[in-house]
């Protein structure tokens, strides 16, 4: 990218609370777009939801902000309100117990993750995806809390955490809420977090012994690229048989797909080619991609059954 390409953002406070975001746009011909918002950077979980309750206009929440500014600078999103998260003490812990498994704040940044050794040792599907997420840059600010509401279809990270079992920890004004990630996702860009709740933390379980998992993606690109398509395995053996399977498909569905029958394929099976290769074509069969500018719907439906098979072998070749 040349230099003179470089899109100029800076906020600037005139008033207390109050800030202006000034883009300078090549695109645009080095014109100003100026936007006013109040900017909002609570303590507390309690003060952040009883902003939401008591600011009126529109209103984002945000911690990296990596999405959010790139939509207000496209004019996707206009909020009068920005409620800053990153002052609330403890939402950016990461810690790992074997019963009880992985806790980690919506804050912690996908850098983090990527970069963890508890992670790498235990979740290393998550790992994988989480190395696939934007440029390094990117990763060092967006957290994952973020790029779980976003609830994107092809966002790398979703598929492995439903894969592992994931929970959410919601808080709002009616208290707090516990659910599975699996059951989070009620479309593309659309949760079940209602217009006064914050996500504020993920629960792993610990994954049992003799458990491998993997994550593959296809993309048009290396790096920095979206999902055409992607799969997370969470394969587990007891006394070489498949005790536990999931198979998670992202970029194919309105959100991240559980191939059920797949998994069902895999049950105390031994496992191998052609164990693998009839979970592959189920999960084919499965899938329900659409055709945009990225792949057709045919070419992912394929790349399906190639990835799932591809996921499990490197599953099995990672059992621990």
């Amino acid at each position: 990218m040349n230099a003179d390409e470089f899109i100029r953002l800076s906020i600037f406070t005139d008033e207390p609370s109050i800030a202006t975001i000034v883009i300078t746009d090549p695109r645009t011909q080095g014109q100003k777009t100026m936007r006013r918002f109040e900017y909002n950077d609570p303590q507390t979980i309690p003060e952040a939801i009883a902003l939401m309750a008591r600011l009126e206009g529109a209103k984002s929440l945000f911690a990296g902000g990596t999405d959010l500014l790139v939509e207000i600078r496209e004019h996707i999103r206009r909020p009068a309100h920005l409620i800053d998260l990153k002052k609330i003490a403890g939402l950016d812990g990461l810690t790992f117990d074997p019963q009880h498994g992985l806790r980690c704040g919506a804050l912690v940044t996908v850098r983090r993750i990527e970069t963890s050794p508890i992670v790498r040792q235990h979740y290393r599907s998550l790992m994988s995806a989480a190395r696939e997420l934007g440029s390094v840059q990117v990763r060092n600010r967006a957290t994952l809390g973020g790029n779980v509401c976003r609830a994107s279809p092809s966002a790398d990270t979703l598929p492995p955490l439903v894969a592992d079992g994931a929970r959410a920890t919601l808080e709002g004004a009616g208290g707090r809420r516990n659910v599975a990630l699996e059951d989070f996702f009620t479309g593309p860009g659309r949760t079940l977090l209602q217009s006064d709740e914050i996500l504020v933390e993920f629960q792993i379980p610990a994954p049992p012994p003799h458990t491998g998992k993997a994550y593959l993606k296809h993309g048009r690109r290396k790096a920095m690229e979206l999902a055409t398509v992607g799969v997370a395995v969470t394969l587990s053996l007891h006394e070489g048989r498949v005790s536990h399977a999931r198979i998670v498909l992202g970029a194919v569905a309105p959100t991240p797909l559980r191939a059920l029958r797949a998994e069902a394929l895999l049950m105390g099976e031994k496992p191998n080619d052609a164990v693998f290769a009839a979970a592959a074509q189920a999960a084919l069969e499965e899938s329900r991609p659409i055709t945009d500018v990225r792949a057709s719907a045919d070419y992912r439906r394929r790349m399906v059954g190639v990835l799932t098979h591809r996921a499990l072998t490197q599953a099995l070749e990672a059992v621990q």
